[in-house]
């Protein structure tokens, strides 16, 4: 390689948004005692996109008696979205009361003994890869956000929370046809790309359209699971590619379009 040449690719490779990840994929991420992994060219950590954790300022109480055991906080903006959701829940034979909140925002913190206490000799998983099928490493859960809740169903004897049974039950079947209709999509959906198994009960907050109050900052922060790894079901009412600006270039504020002329479900990269 002549002289000069390794700082040509270098800056090839940065103009290409590439270098970040190289650097990021370098080092070995530290999961829990005795397991680090190295994130992937595309940052992701066994199949898991990293999400910052959500300000405490940004955070409030669910309705009363939604969480179970613990109590449940989540983003702001999904409040009035949750609060309906919930009402028309209670309003439909079958459902009433019954869904309730297995987990809601969890700190990074708290993500890591939640991952962690499964992992090892005589436990549920052998390592963090086989753990991670399941449960988010901390650092790469959509629970960090404030936006993902678990659901749950009480009562509901014959089915164990996280568990693939809450969508034969009524309430189950109920949210997968309606939670849509107030902002919450599928986050890991049969067969997805992530390699998670199937949760239908975990949903992460959008909002229904594009211009309810808080879903562009929503849809910012899931656009690479939205882009890459759709929810099914999904909220796809425009693109989301017009929200994210060309690299390099400080884009004014924008307004959502008055239509939407796109498709209805994001192309493939």
């Amino acid at each position: 390689m002549k002289a000069g040449s390794s700082g040509i690719i270098r800056v090839a490779i940065a103009a290409c948004g590439l270098l970040p990840s190289l650097a990021l994929a370098a080092y070995p991420v530290a999961l829990c005692s005795g397991e680090a992994v190295f994130p992937g060219l595309d940052a992701r950590v066994l199949g898991h996109i990293p999400y910052a954790e959500a300000p405490a300022s940004d955070l409030v109480p669910a309705p009363p008696g939604f969480g179970i055991g613990v109590a449940c906080t989540v983003q702001r903006d999904v409040l009035p979205d949750l609060t309906r959701l919930l009402a028309a829940a209670a309003a439909t034979p079958g459902v009433g009361q019954r869904l309730r909140a297995v987990s809601c925002f969890r700190s990074i913190a708290h993500q890591r003994a939640v991952f962690c206490s499964q992992i090892g000799p005589n436990r549920k998983c052998r390592d963090a890869a086989e753990r991670a099928r399941s449960v988010g490493p901390p650092g790469y859960s959509e629970h960090a956000t404030g936006y993902a809740i678990d659901f749950g169903v009480r009562p509901s004897p014959a089915c164990p929370d996280v568990d693939t049974c809450i969508a034969s039950t009524v309430p189950g079947l109920w949210l997968l046809q309606h939670a849509r209709d107030y902002g919450f999509e599928l986050s890991f959906p049969a067969g997805n790309g992530q390699g998670v198994t199937w949760e239908p009960w975990h949903w992460r907050w959008v909002g229904s359209t594009v211009a309810t109050p808080g879903a562009v900052k929503a849809r910012l922060t899931f656009g690479r699971a939205r882009g890459d790894f759709p929810a099914r079901p999904g909220i796809y009412d425009v693109s989301d590619y017009w929200l994210i600006p060309p690299r390099g270039i400080i884009a004014p504020p924008v307004t959502p379009p008055a239509t939407a002329p796109y498709i209805t479900l994001p192309p493939t990269p």
